[in-house]
């Protein structure tokens, strides 16, 4: 070719800049592609947002924080029983009432020079008053001693609220353990989709070397669709993983309150827990630590109800005023013997201010018809059946610890069994591979090596959720559940 020819190829040749620009723009291409895996794996939730979301959407752990509120209100209000205290009152209405009067015969004797001696008969008078009347009272009082029960009712109360935050971490156990259930669960689906997937590349494989037999004639047609069958089988075990994972997004969905597409990206594994307990004490159970500060309560209230014979004292001060007005007073019969007239008085108002009062006042019941006995008598009984069930909590919680000990050791065992029995089966399904490309054996015998691996493999992912569902369990049987270890 002419060198004409060669400089025009050079002139179209790309320049070094157009080469890197091509080059960012391929990379740039690439970084797109794979931004949206980036940030969808950014966003899926690990096990410590799922149980964080499902502690605060769980109904029942909200109610006893509201139960706790009540307890704290009672605390307040005992509080506020040694706050003084004002009270204002007053009426205004008609008033009609009339006083029957008898008064005694009265002798007077002669006393010289002035009066002569006189008898004074009895006599009997009626004296009403009818008009409009008012009246109005200020009062304050403030409680200065109560005997002692509000200390101990105080105590009592605290206990209580012990005893209800002691229940709370029990909820919040049952919330962990449901959701790292959930979450193992889901784990456990895509272990399965795993062991699914490989399953199907290999029948792919099988599949083309059988396509190749059947056209040489070295397997008949049945061996043939034994192939596509285990194919088929295969693809209906996709759909079922499918409906699986759709009904544990479901079960988080609610659980948690997170959205589904969100839940959908959880890509969690299958690790065994390992956990040891060294310390079998049963006692730092939630359930019992609730029953021991129930118990302290009772002692507490025991103690408040036996203060009812002590003496209540409270200061008192007030401010009254009381007033007639337009009133009519009348008698029925002379006002003396000496004053031969009736009453038939109208005075204008009459007012009576101020009425004012301090002073200390007490209570003392020396005898309250057995109402106090019979309180202490009652938060006796109740300390009695806290105790009673609290010595039957331990017996049952001690059998559950040796019960999932047990169940734990076991689980653990199961590991190790499932784990040879993969590899064998692994082992298996090679050999036969190579069997049947080699025309020694036949198809159903490839499938079946097939199948046992495909058990085989998620027997021990089962094994692996099986012993996570018994270490959380044991770690429940010690009051010692703690997320970062699952």
């Amino acid at each position: 070719m002419s060198k004409e020819f060669f400089s025009r190829r050079r002139n179209f040749a790309p320049s070094k800049q157009t080469k890197e620009m091509n080059t960012f723009k391929n990379n740039f291409s690439k970084i797109l592609v794979f931004l949206p895996l980036i940030f969808s794996a950014q966003s899926a939730p690990d096990l410590q947002e799922l149980i964080n979301a499902g502690l605060a959407k769980n109904h029942l752990l909200e109610a006893q924080k509201l139960e706790t509120k009540y307890t704290e209100l009672d605390q307040e209000k005992l509080k506020d029983i040694f706050l003084p205290k004002l009270e204002i009152s007053g009426k205004f209405g008609y008033m009609n009432t009339t006083a029957h009067l008898t008064s005694p015969e009265i002798s007077i004797p002669k006393v010289p020079p002035v009066f002569p001696g006189m008898t004074i008969t009895e006599q009997k008078n009626n004296y009403n008053i009818s008009g409009f009347s008012g009246s109005a009272k200020a009062e304050a009082s403030v409680l200065l001693y109560s005997g002692g029960k509000v200390k101990y009712l105080n105590q009592a109360l605290n206990e209580k609220k012990l005893s209800e935050t002691a229940l709370m971490q029990k909820t919040i156990d049952e919330v962990i353990t449901e959701i790292s259930k959930a979450y193992d669960q889901f784990a456990l689906v895509h272990e399965s989709k795993k062991v699914l997937d490989e399953s199907k590349k290999r029948l792919d494989i099988n599949k083309k070397t059988a396509d190749k037999a059947l056209g040489y004639g070295l397997i008949t047609p049945y061996d043939h669709k034994k192939i596509e069958l285990a194919q088929a089988n295969l693809d209906s075990k996709m759909v079922e993983y499918e409906g699986k994972k759709e009904l544990l997004i479901t079960q988080l969905q609610i659980l948690t309150g997170l959205e589904r597409e969100k839940i959908a990206q959880i890509n969690p594994e299958l690790v065994p827990i390992q956990y040891e307990v060294l310390n079998k004490n049963v006692e730092n159970r939630a359930e019992i630590q609730a029953l021991e500060h129930g118990i302290k309560a009772s002692e507490f209230k025991m103690k408040a109800e036996n203060q009812w014979w002590q003496p209540k004292v409270q200061a008192v001060s007030s401010l009254s005023y009381f007033g007639l007005y337009d009133n009519h007073i009348t008698s029925s019969e002379n006002i003396a013997p000496f004053i031969p007239k009736k009453l038939n008085w109208a005075p204008k108002d009459i007012n009576i201010l101020p009425m004012f009062q301090i002073g200390i006042g007490f209570k003392w019941e020396i005898f309250d018809g057995k109402e106090g006995k019979s309180a202490v008598e009652k938060a006796k009984i109740d300390k009695e059946i806290l105790q009673s069930k609290k010595s039957d909590a331990i017996d049952k919680l001690a059998l559950n610890l040796a019960n999932n000990q047990t169940n734990y050791d076991i689980a653990n065992s199961q590991i190790a069994t499932k784990a040879k029995a993969r590899q064998i089966a692994k082992l298996a399904l090679t050999q036969a591979e190579k069997e049947f490309r080699y025309g020694t054996i036949k198809s159903s015998q490839l499938i079946e090596a097939e199948n046992d691996l495909e058990s085989a493999e998620l027997d021990y992912q089962t094994a692996v959720f099986n012993q996570r569902r018994s270490g959380v369990e044991l770690m429940k049987s010690t009051q010692n559940l703690h997320i970062e270890e699952l």
